[in-house]
């Protein structure tokens, strides 16, 4: 059976998309076939895994407005297991599209899409942009369950509670199936107290949605980590880049996480 995960998170700057191209990548190397969707107009999931815009002409926009099946725009990449729906700034346009044209069933748009190509793979990835907006929305209707990935710094939990409530609603008038796969604690320090003290709340409050290591022996925990954020800058998930690194080790404890549960 495939699973899709969206990844969310209205807050920018928490590692969405650090998070959607290394478990995807992650998971491909483990042998999974796996499909990331970038659905962020800024396409930052593409660029990351070696795509500019002169690699493609047609994008995620294009599915959502109907003009092309999803099938139609999915790249290779460099892992041979994954590959990639691209997006494109000119994303942005897509809700006017929606609401101009009174686009009926406009928040399963993304669902129908996937469900004409998702027994073709394991697990399909959405990495969704930073706002709940009816991009975010297509995201939560078309997926199985949603990582959180919320950073270890000031501000950490603010605007949880909104992110909590449209998933609850998405659950209740749209996706009755969606759940909350776990809460992805990311950009971790162990030398700064603040860390700490977020870690130590998101324990508190959500202990039984957060993703553990083999063996139950500890929380899976994204560190702040020097190689993880030079990565999307050569085009490459940090299992490409620098597989050593304690970014690659931790993503991989993501991916064997959700491989085992």
């Amino acid at each position: 059976m495939s699973e899709v995960i969206t990844i969310a998170n209205q807050k920018g700057g928490v590692g969405k998309t650090t998070t959607a191209v290394n478990l995807s990548a992650s998971l491909a190397v483990d042998g999974k076939k796996v499909l990331l969707i970038d659905i962020d107009p800024q396409s930052n999931a593409t660029t990351g895994l070696g795509f500019n815009r002169n690699n493609y002409e047609f994008n995620i926009y294009h599915v959502l407005i109907g003009r092309k099946k999803l099938s139609q725009i999915i790249l290779k990449t460099e892992i041979d297991n994954l590959s990639l729906a691209p997006s494109n700034i000119g994303l942005v346009g897509v809700e006017k599209e929606f609401y101009d044209n009174d686009t009926r069933g406009r928040e399963l748009i993304l669902k129908h899409a996937i469900d004409e190509i998702k027994e073709n793979y394991d697990f399909i990835l959405v990495d969704s942009p930073p706002a709940l907006g009816s991009i975010t929305i297509n995201a939560l209707s078309a997926a199985d369950s949603v990582i959180i990935p919320i950073q270890c710094e000031f501000y950490a939990l603010e605007g949880l509670a909104q992110l909590l409530n449209t998933v609850k609603l998405v659950k209740k008038t749209i996706n009755p199936s969606l759940e909350i796969r776990g809460f992805l604690p990311t950009m971790f320090s162990t030398q700064n107290n603040l860390s700490r003290q977020v870690f130590a709340d998101l324990q508190q409050h959500f202990k039984n949605k957060l993703f553990v290591t083999k063996n139950d022996k500890a929380f899976v925990v994204i560190p702040r980590n020097v190689k993880l954020a030079e990565s999307p800058s050569f085009g490459k998930p940090i299992i490409l880049y620098d597989d050593k690194s304690p970014g690659s080790i931790a993503y991989k404890d993501l991916a064997k996480s959700i491989l085992a549960s």
